[in-house]
Formats: structure tokens, C-alpha cells, sequence
């Protein structure tokens, strides 16, 4: 029995189905329509239902017009119906001998109503791709030898148009922006569809349906293949760690708790008031693999950052004794949910190589993004969320009291080549209360300002992939609100607009020189040239990648200038200050080394050589050697 890859279930499907890895179900259930018959093939997986019909605005919302057909026993009801595409439609269960009755939107849509409203959309997926060049060369681009600096982006309060937001009429202003600031990719807060605006897209209903708030499906393709053709790449947020309880979602879908977990012990999410998919039941791993699967070959997503990881590996997570199920062993790990999250990356990676599986995963579960037949989770990177909370206490600290906490800025390099990390300055640190990351500097504007350029060049000069959540790089004094917009305004204002033009020169260089990103994961890349300087809270650091110049780093974290500061560096010859944050270029006070410095033949701090330099108060200067390229 064979059909086209959109036409109904095989018994291979069924199969594979029942098995946990059918990783193409968006082609076989869902709403299919057949432009030439006028007719559309629904199909849900509905597996204690006793009946299952079709109703729209085709029908008249009748649930005796359209009954679906149970598809053997394979749990799936099937069955055509006369909609167009644009057609709203529900499927209306009644659960097998409960008296359950409801009207569930499809799990399987590939588009969704605007909420507040809650019907799924017949619609297509044709789109006329013009990211050829892209997709050819994405892998180098994508490789953890290639600079990776992600712009972080709330699609709907980026910026608002006299139309409000919309995938089209966003897409040049972003990937022109993007491209100005020097960023290689972006990536979208969940896109995915989902009830409420507030949860900013981490409580998704919709798992294959774009949120319609900014436009139908082919819109948003329109905005990747924009960013793609500017040269900028586009990771997209996942969320398979939990989903919000709505009636018309997937709690409770036929009676039974088909996609999450029974029990609340193993079902519930305390901290998000949310369900917890079932890992262990063969229907959602599909149903999930799926999902991943589809954002990457349909939308051409370049990678996925898979949101809250530690919450899927550990069952006993934000839970107290008592209050929680060990797993066969006893133990607390999600035995489930990691061979789940290895297979889907696993083939994510054997069906895209040239992607990125990003975990978002906040604890030191070892190998999280190590290959998983060396026994790691198989994801690509991991967010470093040590360096960020280390970094930001750090920098938090009036700078009088730094000398005493130095070890929060060296102690990452105990297990910074553990995994392939990246380096986030997300939103998560700009909300709720923690202040933007401007106004979590201490001291008066010039000194905000100063720490604020020296936060982000110690970001560029640390080994790992660099994310920055929008306006950090505007230097925004508000905290991020889904309600607004970044303060555009303040491209007007020297200090602001400077910390902007760093954020761009910074990236531009971590591009050109391999010595900044060809080594990032590896400890041959990154040396302390002197770490133990915390009386005066300097660090001087040398950047290798193997080919090309080496990069001399020399940062200093109090607002004292320090003139004839002596420094070990790895060769005698001129070399030439490529980066200042204190220049005026910045709306710094130009304190530096008039463009080049003399290193002679004096070994210092292991060093075969040495120089004396000047460092500007809470500044940071990059010297490379002088036959380097300039930019």
C-alpha cells in the first residue's frame, strides 16, 4: 500500500507510528486540501475516541456532516470533507464510553485563528523559495568553526509599523538592521502558535502552525528567506517541555490524557502552571520529532534552540520530596525524555547537517552538546548560563569591591571546553523586575556606559557563540516589555548610538579574525596571558584560531586609566589597537595607544615578549600583530 507523501496513512505510518519514529506526521495527519477536487483530507490521532467528525465553517459547525473513520487500529480517524483552503475547522471528539464531548482545534494544523479565537485554518505550505545561495553555503556558516553572534528577537515588539507587526513589512527593516550591526544570525522568541501574547510564545498550542498574528505561513517563509538572502541565518525557539492546559489544545484531547503525563506528579508543571508531554508514549515522541523535524525542511530554519532542557531531564524538577516519581533505577533522571531529545537530534543532524540543535539548559548535566554515541545528548551548543550569571554579578559590583569577586570572571575556564557553549545576554535578564542590562551597571551615566561597552567586549573576546537580546545594543535604560517596542529613538543620543556602533564593530571583527571564533569550543583557542591581577581587576587574555593573526586582549574593570601597564604578548614587532571601547568612535573619552604598540624582546608572564600599554578606565583594547589585515 502506497500513496504520495501526502496522501493517507500506510501501513508503514501505522508502523512507524506506534513505534515513536514517525518524524514526518505533518504530512499524513492534519487538514490536506486537494486543490483540484476542492475537497480537504483531515486525519487526527484520537485513539480512545468513539467517534470523530470534522466542523467548520463548510458545514455549519455540524458534527453529523462530516464523521471521520477509524483507521484500523492504529488510533488515527480519516475522512474528506468539502473545504477549501482558508476553511475554519475543529475536530469534534466524544471520548469512548465517558460522556466526554469537545471541540479541539488540530494538533496537526498548519495554520490557526488569531487569538482570542481558536479554530485551525486549511491552508497550504506553497512557497516559492529564493534562498538557493544560503542554503548551499549554510553549513560553514553554521559550523562550530564559523563566528555564530545571534541577534535575539521578539518578533512583536521589535519594532511597530502603522499596521502594527506583521512577518512582511518586518522583514528588509530586520535583515537590513541585522546585517548593519554585524550579526550572523537571528533568532526568533517561539513563533509558534499560542493563546496567550503575554507567555511571549513559550506556551505553544500550535506546534506546526505559525502564530497568525503577524500573517499566514507563507508570510513568515517570506521573512526567513529575506533574512537568508541578506546573508543573516535564523534559528527558531522550541518548546517541547511543556504546553498550556486550554480546552481546545492537546490536554485532555480524547478523553484521556493522550499527550500528557496522568499523574501531576509527572504531568504537571509547577513553575508554569502548564502540562508535561508523556516522553514515554510512543504517539508524542512521533508527534515531537515531528514537529522539530518540520520547522527545519519547511521553514528552513538553520537551527532550533530547544527551550528549558533541565526541566525534561529531571523529574524532580522544581519539586519537592514527596512530590515526585523516580524512574526505574530510582533515580531522578527523565530516563524518557533524554532518549527522546538524543533521537530527535540524532536525526535532526543526520537529516540536516548543516543546522544547529541549541539547548537551552541550565545545570551541569555533562555532554549536553556532545555526540550521543559518545554518550551526550547530541545537541551542537548549549547556553552557558554559569558565564552569564557570573558575568552579570560581577559587572553588577561597584568597582571598588571587584578586586574581591575576580574568580566570577576566571573560574569559567575550569570547564568552558566541557561542551560547545554559547555565550547569552538574553531576555530572561531583562524582565521582570532584573533591569536592562544598562541599568544594571553601577555608578553614574559615564560609567553605565563605560561597563556597558566592556560587558560586551569581554563577551567578544570569551570563547563561545555570542546571543544578544534586542536593544541591549542600543543600550536601553527600560526593561523589555512584550507591550512596546525598542526605544528607537535613541539612536539619536551619542552614548546610546555608540554602544551600538561597538556592538557592530565587535562582531565585525569576531568575523574577520579566525582568532576570535575559529577555536571557540576549543581550549587551544582561549590562553590567560594573566588572570591573577585582581588587585587592580585587569585580565589580559590571548585569542588563537590556528590560521591567521593572533588577538591580544587587555580589559580593565575599574574606571581608573592604567598607563604603562606592562603585558606578556606572544611576539616582539609593532602591533596595532584594532578595537578601543573607550573610543570616541563609542562616545567613550579616546583614552588608548594612539593605534599601535612596540613589543620587544622582555619575556613577561610566560611571554617571549612585552610591552607597556595603556588601558582606558573600564575599557578594553584588542591588539593584533601589525601585518594583520585591517579592516
Amino acid at each position: 500500500m502506497t500513496k504520495d507523501r501526502r496522501g493517507g496513512l500506510t501501513s508503514d505510518d501505522v508502523w512507524l507510528l506506534n513505534e515513536g519514529r514517525h518524524f514526518r506526521l505533518s504530512e499524513k495527519l492534519g487538514s490536506h486540501p486537494d486543490p483540484e477536487s476542492g475537497t480537504t483530507r483531515f486525519a487526527v490521532l484520537a485513539p480512545d475516541a468513539g467517534e470523530v467528525s470534522v466542523v467548520g465553517d463548510f458545514n455549519e459547525w455540524d458534527p453529523a456532516a462530516c464523521p471521520l473513520q477509524p483507521v484500523g487500529q492504529s488510533g488515527v480517524w480519516e475522512g474528506s470533507a468539502a473545504a477549501p483552503r482558508g476553511s475554519r475547522y475543529k475536530y469534534r471528539i466524544a471520548s469512548r464510553g465517558t460522556g466526554y464531548r469537545v471541540q479541539k482545534a488540530d494538533p496537526f494544523a498548519w495554520m490557526h485563528e488569531t487569538p482570542p479565537n481558536t479554530a485551525s485554518i486549511v491552508w497550504d505550505l506553497d512557497y516559492a523559495w529564493q534562498d538557493e545561495e544560503w542554503m548551499a553555503t549554510r553549513g560553514r556558516r553554521n559550523a562550530l568553526d564559523a563566528p555564530i553572534s545571534i541577534y535575539e528577537v521578539h518578533l512583536g515588539s521589535w519594532r511597530r509599523g502603522a499596521d502594527g507587526v506583521t512577518y512582511r513589512g518586518i522583514a528588509a527593516p530586520l535583515a537590513e538592521y541585522a546585517a548593519e550591526s554585524g550579526f550572523t544570525h537571528v533568532e526568533f522568541l517561539p513563533l509558534m502558535e499560542h493563546p496567550f501574547t503575554g507567555s511571549w510564545g513559550y506556551q505553544t498550542t500550535g506546534y506546526f502552525a505559525p502564530t497568525s498574528r503577524f500573517g499566514p505561513p507563507q508570510d513568515l517563509m517570506y521573512l526567513i528567506d529575506t533574512l537568508h538572502r541578506a546573508g543573516i541565518g535564523v534559528i527558531l525557539d522550541w518548546v517541547p517541555s511543556h504546553f498550556p492546559t486550554d480546552e481546545h489544545g492537546l490536554a485532555f484531547f480524547d478523553g484521556t490524557h493522550l499527550y500528557e503525563h496522568a499523574d501531576p506528579r509527572q504531568g504537571f508543571h509547577p513553575d508554569w502552571k502548564s502540562a508535561i508531554f508523556n516522553y514515554a508514549r510512543k504517539e508524542v515522541r512521533s508527534f515531537l520529532g515531528s514537529s522539530a523535524l518540520f520547522w527545519l525542511e519547511r521553514y528552513h530554519a538553520d537551527g532550533l534552540r530547544v527551550d528549558a532542557v533541565a526541566s525534561m531531564l529531571y523529574l524532580d524538577y522544581s519539586r519537592q520530596e514527596g512530590e515526585w516519581i523516580p524512574n526505574a533505577h530510582g533515580g531522578r533522571e527523565n530516563l524518557d525524555a533524554i532518549s527522546l531529545l538524543r533521537e530527535i537530534n540524532t536525526e535532526a543532524y543526520r537529516r540536516f547537517p548543516d543546522v544547529q540543535m541549541i539547548a537551552e539548559e541550565s545545570t551541569a548535566w555533562p555532554g549536553v552538546a556532545r555526540p550521543v554515541d559518545a554518550g551526550g545528548l547530541g545537541f551542537g551548543l548549549k547556553w552557558d548560563m554559569g558565564w552569564m550569571n557570573d558575568t552579570l554579578s560581577y559587572f553588577g559590583r561597584d568597582p571598588i569591591h571587584r578586586r574581591y569577586h575576580h574568580d566570577e570572571l576566571t573560574f569559567r575556564l575550569l570547564y568552558a571546553f566541557s561542551e560547545n557553549f554559547l555565550l547569552p545576554l538574553s531576555h530572561d535578564e531583562v524582565v521582570h523586575g532584573k533591569r536592562s542590562l544598562l541599568e544594571k551597571m553601577p555608578g553614574d551615566d559615564w560609567q553605565k556606559f563605560a561597563n556597558l561597552r566592556l560587558l560586551f567586549s569581554y563577551l567578544f573576546v570569551s570563547a563561545g557563540k555570542k546571543l544578544l537580546f534586542m536593544g541591549g545594543e542600543l543600550g536601553e535604560r527600560r526593561e523589555w516589555s512584550h507591550d512596546g517596542e525598542i526605544d528607537w529613538g535613541l539612536r539619536a543620543a551619542p552614548w546610546h548610538e555608540g554602544v551600538r556602533r561597538l556592538v557592530a564593530d565587535l562582531n565585525r571583527l569576531y568575523r574577520e579574525f579566525p582568532a576570535l571564533h575559529r577555536l571557540d569550543t576549543s581550549p587551544e583557542g582561549f590562553e590567560w596571558i594573566d588572570c591573577r591581577d585582581a588587585s587592580r581587576s585587569i585580565l589580559a587574555i590571548l585569542r588563537r584560531g590556528g590560521v591567521g593573526p593572533e588577538v591580544v586582549a587587555v580589559l580593565n574593570f575599574t574606571p581608573l586609566p592604567r598607563e604603562d601597564y606592562a603585558v606578556g604578548f606572544p611576539s616582539p614587532g609593532a602591533w596595532r589597537e584594532i578595537f578601543n571601547s573607550d573610543s570616541g568612535h563609542y562616545a567613550g573619552s579616546g583614552i588608548g595607544n594612539l593605534g599601535r604598540i612596540a613589543a620587544v624582546a622582555e619575556p613577561l608572564h610566560g611571554r617571549p615578549a612585552s610591552a607597556s600599554i595603556t588601558i582606558p578606565p573600564l575599557g578594553a583594547v584588542f591588539f593584533a600583530p601589525e601585518e594583520s589585515p585591517s579592516r
